[in-house]
């Protein structure tokens, strides 16, 4: 098989595992979910998990990197037209609560990453949001809207602020309570940064 070949088999496989991982961590947890079942459902035998993703937790890891993905995809199609704006920033980040809070983020990457990944977690979350959170922080620093301080600092510590409140949502079983208690806390946090 010709090496192009062998990159597309070795995707079309990967894809066809991260798939049946997903609705089977969504469905069971990660603990319940059988390798047997996954490469079962993906058509594939376990020797392709194994190569392709080393066993059950480099796949688990591979679906919580793919749904921060289409996560962070679908803020940034959300970005207004006016950026930077403070308005702008702030609705970016309550738009991550929002999307955070459906089913399957909040039982994949919410509640079981936790656990299973541990500070994996937070570091896969860091890869995905860590650099434009601190380069729209920059920027609100340019245009003055915000007062000026370390913008890696500030990114670091305001990503820490929404995926604790990412979490604390995914506790209370996705309460539209809770929703609204965490989006007016960060709301309340970030407008409290504006400068004059």
């Amino acid at each position: 098989m010709p090496k192009n070949a062998r990159s597309v088999a070795k995707a079309e496989t990967s894809n066809a595992l991260i798939a049946s991982a997903r609705q089977h961590f969504f469905d069971r947890g990660y603990a319940d979910a059988s390798m047997e079942a996954i490469c079962q459902d993906a058509g594939v035998t376990r020797g392709a998990l194994y190569h392709n993703f080393g066993g059950k937790l480099g796949l688990f890891e591979a679906v919580v990197r793919q749904i921060n993905d289409e996560i962070f995809d679908r803020l940034e199609a959300t970005t207004p037209e006016d950026w930077p704006t403070l308005d702008g920033f702030v609705g970016g980040c309550l738009v991550y609560l929002q999307l955070a809070s459906e089913p399957e983020a909040q039982k994949i990457v919410f509640r079981e990453a936790p656990a299973v990944l541990g500070q994996k977690l937070r570091d896969l979350d860091a890869e995905s949001y860590l650099a434009p959170l601190q380069e729209a922080l920059e920027e609100l620093m340019r245009a003055g809207e915000i007062v000026e301080l370390d913008a890696v600092a500030l990114a670091r510590m305001l990503n820490s602020a929404v995926l604790e409140g990412a979490l604390l949502i995914a506790e209370s079983d996705r309460d539209d309570a809770a929703i609204d208690r965490v989006s007016r806390t960060v709301e309340g946090m970030i407008f409290g940064l504006k400068s004059g």
